[in-house]
């Protein structure tokens, strides 16, 4: 293998990140670039954020884009995969990180619209873009990749409940991604050190995160599960439905 293969594994590979403009998409969309990835960034209203991901992935030596979506409008997902398409021509890796829930004045709905639903069209629509090899990263976290087996903040409950729910629906297409050579890798991650899930948690509920970390000794940080969605992404030893986990699971 030549220099470029050995420090550029994914050398002619391409990827969309989904929320990539900031915490743990944007990390993972730089890593994905460091690995020899061309990526596409999504973003929904962070344009700056985006464009400086995209100036980071450039850096490293990969082409990029940023490209704006709301991934719950069927529209703009259509218009991002057509952009997607114009720059990379096909697309090896979908990683869908961008989730929510937490956030004020959205209908009653959204959580499920965005965390399960907007994750199945997605992957519908992307799947004619991947070539056999590909694969689709789905980013939970522990709350909601194991709701049901452990308690969860009542605030959190909606978002636990959807992903949950987003997870089961990716995992009942395997037969249809595996018809078109492409598998499904789940990343589930502890509450991630930094970001801005915990953060609100703790408004919500002062020390809950202090308490968490007591508890496990060290909450994974961004780049633990940004390295941890690009190893997903391309480890040959992972089969679909395959879940990796990161940080405590206790």
């Amino acid at each position: 293998m030549n220099r470029e293969g050995i420090d550029k594994p994914l050398a002619s590979k391409t990827a969309l990140v989904t929320g990539g403009s900031r915490g743990v998409g944007a990390v993972t969309a730089r890593m994905l670039a460091e690995a020899g990835a061309d990526v596409a960034v999504n973003y929904r209203d962070k344009r700056k954020r985006a464009e400086q991901v995209v100036a980071e992935v450039t850096a490293a030596g990969a082409a990029g884009v940023a490209v704006c979506a709301d991934i719950t409008d069927p529209a703009a997902v259509a218009a991002m995969l057509d952009t997607v398409r114009t720059h990379f021509g096909k697309l090896d890796f979908l990683i869908l990180n961008a989730s929510g829930g937490l956030e004020k004045d959205v209908p009653a709905d959204y959580a499920m619209a965005l965390n399960r639903d907007a994750q199945v069209d997605l992957a519908s629509l992307a799947l004619p873009l991947m070539p056999s090899g590909g694969r689709v990263v789905f980013v939970t976290s522990h709350l909601a990749h194991f709701h049901g087996e452990q308690p969860v903040l009542p605030e959190y409950e909606p978002v636990a409940v959807s992903k949950k729910a987003g997870e089961m629906a990716l995992r009942a297409m395997i037969p249809e991604f595996a018809a078109a050579g492409v598998s499904l890798v789940v990343v589930s991650g502890d509450l991630i050190d930094g970001t801005i899930t915990p953060r609100l948690l703790d408004r919500m509920h002062p020390g809950v995160i202090e308490q968490r970390r007591r508890e496990v000794g060290q909450l994974p940080t961004t780049e633990d599960v940004a390295r941890a969605i690009v190893n997903a992404a391309q480890a040959p030893e992972l089969v679909s439905g395959d879940t990796v986990y990161v940080g405590s699971i206790d």
